[in-house]
């Protein structure tokens, strides 16, 4: 990585092995990686490439992007088995790769709805085809199983078919862009992995055409693809929320790794519009379910935020690479963000069981909300537009990836997870070991053991809400620095403590916010809470609840008591501007949002109105 500064520790490197997350890990593991096996079955995407080769006669099911589930569902995998070190899906593997290959054309096509039922619209509507986009699942899946196990078989299909949009639309040859990014980033990476410098050249291409009207407009305008302007112009995040997030991913994947002169600014500007004006207190993007898009600044209703999965994850993968290019933000604010969105948006996407998902998380929900196709009232099993559940199985997969990077003499923690790191080097050959329950519990205890390289330091990211906020140490107390990190010693034998204050907190939203004025979220260090009907008596509706000023109390399960009044106001819908009307005191219980929906469908919100 030419231009980076921080350096990432490959997955086995980092073992979750308790905590919330190396729980989840192994729920993962063992549901939900072999649920979106089974799916990828009867859904018929598995019978949409047998009966390209004549092994099934069933009509092709899915949309034209349906291919790409197998593929993350093939990634996922793969990242467990880096994980875990464990084969228990390589039959599998063995059997879905062969079919593949049987599936792929000589010149390395692949792509069953083209090839299946409009063979004539083969690279023609790129728009709409998503054929890039699928094949840059394709590579990810691909790269990743190598890196995992040495597994080389997908690896050759996704090289055909990158070499053979090299041969078609790389410099020198015809333009096309996908209307759906995420080739992009699929690209740098084969490139990063083959060393091939070809596949780096057509990526940079890709984005260099973005906003030259390559595409057509569409129904939506050219911002829906990003096709609006430049990439170098875009200084604001627009249209559809996980192509924007996908394509920035891939855009600072490019200038990781070469010369690439007005990318940085850009993307820059694009991280404040999104984290600054657009992002939903959950870590969840999207505002508009027409075309799934992100909206004006500060335009963040909670009842009708799209809020999709994949947005949040497509995030996930952006900001780390902004944080591995230390982008302006600095790395304090990147993993701060990732926490955010890993222990809200994205754990509440799927339910206990790991079998069971949201597409869109709004951040409230009334009683009598009507069920849509991918925002249903509660969490389903799959859907025909099944892009989230194989995404949340190949990201929970590499969580370990996002807790620490290297830099020249630094080990930097940045999620506070119960871990064993292997030092990476010049660093070392030992083990930094973290001990810790968070974020249910703020304690989180450091040794380090082994062999580490003379004059090393260890710099371990302490929350910005802390008010508690030094590393501590027999020889004294290291307060956190400006940018967000406390620094101790990378000593062998070393032993730090971190306890956070995990005082719950009331949060507002800017007043631009229109739909939040005068309402107040509840958090708890990274935790963001809500009210569900489920926790109140049948007397009592969750929409009828005022807020009042009384502190928070924490209760020893993980929810907090809330002091609420009901609200007393008369049936007209409109009335003379007076306060809102309230009467009597009750003691609510607040959960966790990444928890809500586990037990019966009904009302949900996070914002709740004050006096």
């Amino acid at each position: 990585m030419a231009a980076t500064r921080h350096r990432p520790l490959a997955v086995p490197a980092v073992r979750l092995r308790g905590g919330a997350l190396g729980r989840w890990q192994r729920l993962n593991a063992e549901a939900t990686i072999p649920h979106c096996i089974a799916q990828v079955e009867s859904s018929g995407v598995l019978d949409n490439f047998r009966r390209i080769v004549g092994e099934s006669d069933a009509a092709h099911r899915g949309f034209v992007f349906a291919d790409s589930d197998l593929y993350k569902t093939i990634e996922a995998i793969a990242w467990e088995t880096a994980r875990s070190g464990e084969r228990r899906h390589e039959a599998w593997l063995d059997d879905v790769i062969a079919l593949v290959a049987r599936v792929q054309e000589p010149d390395g096509y692949v792509h069953t709805w083209i090839q299946g039922v409009h063979p004539d619209k083969r690279f023609a509507e790129q728009e709409w085809t998503h054929e890039m986009y699928v094949a840059g699942h394709l590579i990810q899946a691909a790269v990743a199983l190598a890196r995992a196990s040495g597994r080389t078989d997908l690896l050759d299909i996704a090289r055909r078919f990158a070499d053979l949009l090299d041969d078609l639309f790389g410099p020198g040859r015809q333009d096309a862009i996908c209307g759906h990014p995420e080739i992009e980033t699929a690209l740098v990476e084969l490139a990063r992995f083959t060393g091939e410098e070809r596949y780096l050249a057509l990526a940079a291409k890709m984005i260099d055409l973005r906003g030259r009207g390559v595409l057509p407009a569409g129904a939506f305008g050219p911002q829906y693809f990003q096709d609006h302007v430049p990439v170098r112009e875009a200084t604001t995040a627009i249209g559809h929320a996980v192509r924007q997030l996908y394509l920035n991913a891939g855009v600072t994947d490019l200038l990781l790794e070469a010369d690439a002169p007005g990318l940085r600014a850009a993307m820059d500007a694009q991280w404040a519009s999104v984290h600054e004006r657009k992002m939903y207190l959950t870590g969840a993007f999207g505002a508009r379910h027409r075309d799934e898009a992100f909206g004006d600044d500060y335009e963040l209703p909670s009842e009708r935020a799209y809020a999709e999965t994949c947005a949040t994850v497509a995030d996930i993968h952006w900001t780390w690479r902004m944080l591995l290019a230390d982008g302006a933000a600095g790395p304090a604010r990147y993993a701060e963000t990732i926490e955010r969105e890993v222990h809200n948006a994205l754990a509440a996407a799927v339910d206990a069981s790991g079998t069971r998902f949201f597409y869109a998380n709004p951040l409230q929900q009334r009683p009598d909300r009507h069920s849509e196709e991918n925002a249903p009232r509660q969490r389903t099993s799959w859907y025909s537009c099944a892009c989230c559940p194989p995404n949340v199985a190949r990201t929970v997969a590499q969580l370990g990836a996002y807790v620490a990077s290297a830099t020249d003499g630094a080990l930097w923690i940045h999620q506070l997870a119960d871990a064993e790191i292997d030092l990476p080097a010049p660093l070392g050959s030992g083990t930094v070991r973290v001990c810790t329950e968070y974020p249910v519990d703020g304690r989180v205890d450091i040794e380090v053991a082994g062999d580490v390289a003379a004059g090393a330091v260890l710099r371990v990211r302490v929350p910005s809400w802390s008010s508690a906020s030094s590393l501590e140490a027999a020889d004294g107390a290291h307060p956190r620095e400006a940018d967000g990190y406390a620094t101790v010693p990378l000593a062998p034998g070393a032993h730090y403590r971190l306890e956070l204050d995990l005082t719950p907190r009331f949060t507002r939203a800017h007043h631009r916010v229109d739909a939040l004025r005068g309402a107040l979220a509840v958090e708890r260090g990274p935790l963001v809470y809500c009210v569900e009907q489920a926790d109140l008596p049948s007397t009592l509706a969750v929409d009828d609840l005022v807020l009042l000023p009384a502190d928070p109390v924490s209760g020893e399960d993980g929810t907090l008591r809330l002091r609420c009044a009901e609200a007393a106001e008369p049936d007209d819908l409109y009335r003379s501007g007076q306060p809102v009307a309230a009467r009597g005191e009750h003691e609510v219980t607040a959960i966790p949002f990444a928890t809500w929906g586990n037990r019966a469908p009904g009302a949900m919100r996070v914002w709740l109105p004050t006096p």
